[in-house]
């Protein structure tokens, strides 16, 4: 069986795969666990995206949390970020946030915080599914008054967005900026916060009817923002994801700048001023090989980590690390926020542009991007790892690494949120490395299948 929680908590398509008895089921096994040690009836924050399957999610997640005697604190929509940090302002002994990310609409998840606003470790994860797959009906639960009530709390936008306010140390005015919001959680933090800063602001895909987030929009499609950024004139583009934890920049010229360049510059800029603590960014396996060839020559040290912000997060703890992120966007400012927060990442962008007085293009310019291929070959997901015992699958991988080992590098990655496996190669010659994904993928479909 496989397994409930993936690399950002549970996802699936809403109504089928997650269903609401699942979300009960999980609410309740869940307040159990991360609340066992509470003396008196634990308080639980709630936070959803935009997405039309989050009310019936809401609903039956609260009821789960009610039934093993928790109080509920819907917060309403708001980024993901924004739950994590308002956990700790709260004093709320552990926080839920339904969302499925950059997913289409009809997929949706959730995602637990501890109560000092950070994602679960493995363990904890693994003892919340312990007892949704079996274990719920040997567990004591309450009764008459010790059963869960649900309090609403209404100012949790004005809250991050008046917290966001403090994390740069500079106003923005005259700054161009244009947004692409993706229609999810940014469209009601990004422009508020980004308009009491002075910047000039151009917003799109800001208008969420429940079934438009993500839709041909934001950090997953990148056009709009890139054209919108040279149309207006604009300084610098952004775009966020859907529940706005991570974030994507266009310079001025209309050119991507990812998670891999965010973290380049403001790095850099971090260490010039002497506040990189350890001369450190933590990347993923992921990161571009640019990105690590940047970091020997700017004296930068990279600790790598598998794919999941929650993992960079650990070793960052685990280092006294500030910096660390993803390609995709999630980049964590730590002494900020405990997660990936695409609208902090935004300002402290902003801010080394004012600081520096320097185009987007120029700061992008420190590191070089070595051309990137990625094949995702779909699997089911019980069968994502099986091709580590398929002895073709495996010499055609080795193949493709010893011819690459010099000039590049190739990794395979089952997705940890969707039924595939993704094949990435970068080097310098593009129609060998989009050959060589394709054979690989090729092999993978014909013996998972």
């Amino acid at each position: 069986m496989a397994r409930l929680f993936g690399t950002d908590g549970v996802r699936g398509v809403a109504g089928t795969e997650l269903t609401a008895q699942t979300c009960f089921n999980i609410g309740r096994a869940a307040a159990m666990v991360l609340t066992a040690s509470c003396t008196e009836k634990p308080r639980i924050l709630i936070g959803k995206d935009t997405r039309i399957s989050g009310d019936m999610l809401q609903a039956a997640l609260t009821a789960g949390f009610c039934a093993a005697g928790a109080v509920t604190i819907p917060v309403g929509i708001i980024p993901t970020p924004a739950l994590a940090l308002l956990t700790r302002e709260y004093k709320a002994d552990a926080a839920a946030m339904i969302s499925a990310s950059h997913n289409p609409m009809e997929y949706n998840g959730i995602k637990f915080f501890n109560k000092d606003g950070y994602k679960l470790d493995d363990a904890l994860e693994d003892r919340i599914e312990a007892i949704v797959r079996g274990a719920v009906h040997s567990m004591d639960l309450p009764s008459g008054a010790a059963v869960g009530t649900v309090e609403p709390i209404s100012t949790a936008v004005d809250d991050y967005v008046s917290y966001i306010l403090t994390t740069i140390d500079t106003r923005l005015d005259g700054i161009k900026v244009a947004v692409d919001c993706a229609n999810g959680s940014a469209s009601f933090t990004a422009p508020q916060a980004l308009k009491k800063l002075g910047v000039d602001l151009t917003v799109i895909h800001n208008e969420p009817n429940g079934t438009n987030i993500n839709a041909a929009c934001g950090s997953t499609h990148m056009e709009d923002i890139q054209r919108l950024t040279v149309e207006c004139g604009a300084d610098i583009g952004f775009a966020f994801d859907g529940d706005a934890d991570r974030l994507l920049a266009v310079d001025e010229n209309g050119n991507l700048v990812n998670g891999d360049q965010i973290m380049a510059i403001c790095g850099n800029y971090l260490k010039n001023a002497g506040k990189l603590k350890n001369d450190t960014i933590v990347a993923t396996i992921m990161s571009n090989l640019g990105f690590f060839q940047m970091a020997d020559r700017q004296g930068i040290r990279v600790p790598k980590t598998k794919v999941g912000d929650r993992y960079v997060l650990e070793k960052m703890l685990e280092e006294g690390d500030v910096l660390g992120g993803e390609q995709s966007g999630h980049v964590i400012f730590l002494e900020h926020n405990t997660t990936g927060d695409g609208l902090i990442t935004a300002l402290q962008l902003l801010s080394v542009m004012r600081h520096t007085g320097k185009k987007l293009s120029e700061l992008a310019s420190v590191m070089t991007i070595l051309p990137q291929v990625i094949v995702n070959v779909p699997v089911q997901n019980e069968r994502k790892y099986d091709y580590i015992d398929d002895a073709e699958i495996m010499e055609t991988i080795r193949r493709t690494e010893r011819l690459f080992e010099d000039s590049g590098r190739v990794l395979i990655r089952p997705s940890g949120t969707e039924a595939m496996v993704r094949i990435m190669i970068e080097g310098q010659d593009m129609e060998l490395m989009q050959q060589k994904a394709d054979e690989i993928a090729a092999v993978m479909k014909r013996n998972l299948e």
